[in-house]
């Protein structure tokens, strides 16, 4: 690649010195040569020629001075590294020219083994210069891209590019995460958009901290519902314990939210939760030009399948049998082993609950129900009726009743 040089002087004879010295390099395209004969000509080359790499620059010319165009260009953007070029022993004009930001000066007469020197040392700092700026913008690029999927503490070290975290397609055991919010798509279609975008933005400004606080990667926003990744990219032991104390806490923060937006005349329905735990292919599949970290796999359909079965179950989080099985002393609540919308094989469903919630007596009262139905006891109907009439609010008995009253029997569950 050829490097551009701006001479900028008043000497008639300098050019053809230069020529003459460099043709070699000029020949084999090495270094390329534009003269200027002060620093208004020079400023006028600036503008109108493609990029230059260096500028010798003269300091007593007419029209401009070197000292003056080597403060116009520190204006720029481009940041040309700058020699200047004085008379032997014009030490002060040379060190306002140093504090002004030249890299490096010569002497005059010039010595042209010592000008040939120059050029080489001042091109390869150039060179250096722009490839720590280049790594600074893709890291700042990187980082912007991260900061959508990570925590900031994270983000700090993916960006970093350390060997650490691998961001490659792998297959890892992970947790993954579905939420949806209740009949949102009538309340954008109700609602103006100088309302549903404040609305979306103090959303998701609290869920989004929620998760990462809880170390989780937050994969995409589609709409109102979000996809969020526990045990990836990096090691996470305990990621089936995280998700579920994650969706707690996203829970009581979105009814929170509930009955702020309530209060100022807007009902919005609550946010459900879908968790399961299991393998999946994760990584960065951007196709090299955009960063998309995602998963892929039947753990991931999972999730999101649990997420939708809420609707019918009468919960707000659903997790799956393998998330429960990670958790030493898990609080919650069995379902049922439950048939998924196009799957042959049922799924273990629970409901967490809060450990205040889980010691209620009302959650002892309902495990027993639960267990006349595992048993076919025809006493477990008047049980769940029985805690219906207690807490008519409380979705997951609504929808035990209504299977006994339809003629079911057992804890298999078929959604329709």
């Amino acid at each position: 690649m050829t490097a551009r040089i701006l001479v900028v002087d008043d000497e008639p004879d300098l050019e053809l010195l230069i020529v003459q010295r460099f043709r070699r390099q000029i020949r084999e395209g090495q270094l390329s040569f534009a003269f200027a004969s002060d620093g208004v000509h020079a400023l006028a080359m600036l503008a109108d020629a493609s990029e230059f790499d260096m500028v010798l620059c003269d300091i007593n010319m007419p029209r401009m001075d070197g000292l003056t165009l080597l403060g116009r260009l520190q204006e720029r953007d481009d940041h040309l590294a700058t020699v200047i070029v004085s008379a032997y022993g014009d030490m002060v004009n040379i060190r306002t020219a140093m504090n002004r930001g030249a890299f490096d000066f010569l002497t005059k007469p010039i010595d042209f083994t010592d000008l040939e020197t120059t050029i080489e040392k001042t091109l390869r700092n150039r060179a250096i210069t722009l490839g720590y700026r280049l790594r600074q913008q893709a890291a700042e690029r990187a980082r912007a891209q991260l900061a959508r999927y990570f925590s900031p503490s994270l983000v700090e070290i993916l960006a970093a590019d350390t060997d650490e975290i691998d961001l490659g397609a792998q297959r890892r055991d992970i947790t993954a995460m579905f939420t949806d919010v209740t009949n949102f798509t009538s309340l954008v279609e109700r609602l103006p958009p100088a309302t549903i975008g404040p609305l979306l933005n103090d959303y998701f400004a609290g869920m989004t901290g929620i998760v990462f606080d809880h170390g989780g990667a937050l994969v995409k926003i589609i709409g109102d519902g979000m996809n969020i990744l526990f045990g990836a990219p990096t090691d996470q032991p305990d990621h089936a314990e995280r998700a579920v104390t994650c969706a707690l806490a996203l829970d009581a923060h979105a009814e929170e939210f509930r009955a702020r937006w309530r209060d100022k005349g807007v009902e919005i329905g609550a946010t459900r939760f879908g968790i399961h735990t299991g393998p999946a292919l994760v990584g960065n599949f951007g196709g090299g030009r955009f960063f998309d970290y995602t998963a892929y796999g039947d753990t991931i359909n999972i999730a999101a399948r649990l997420e939708a079965a809420n609707k019918q179950l009468g919960t707000r989080i659903c997790v799956s049998g393998s998330v429960v099985e990670r958790i030493a002393g898990f609080c919650g609540r069995p379902v049922g082993s439950v048939l998924l919308r196009g799957r042959s094989e049922a799924v273990p469903a629970h409901e967490p609950l809060t450990a205040a919630r889980h010691a209620h007596v009302l959650t002892e009262e309902y495990l027993a129900a639960y267990a006349k139905v595992e048993a076919s006891d025809p006493v477990a109907l008047p049980a769940f009726a029985a805690l219906l009439g207690r807490d008519s609010s409380d979705g997951l008995v609504g929808f035990h009743l209504k299977r006994l009253l339809a003629g079911d029997s057992g804890i298999q569950v078929v959604l329709e």
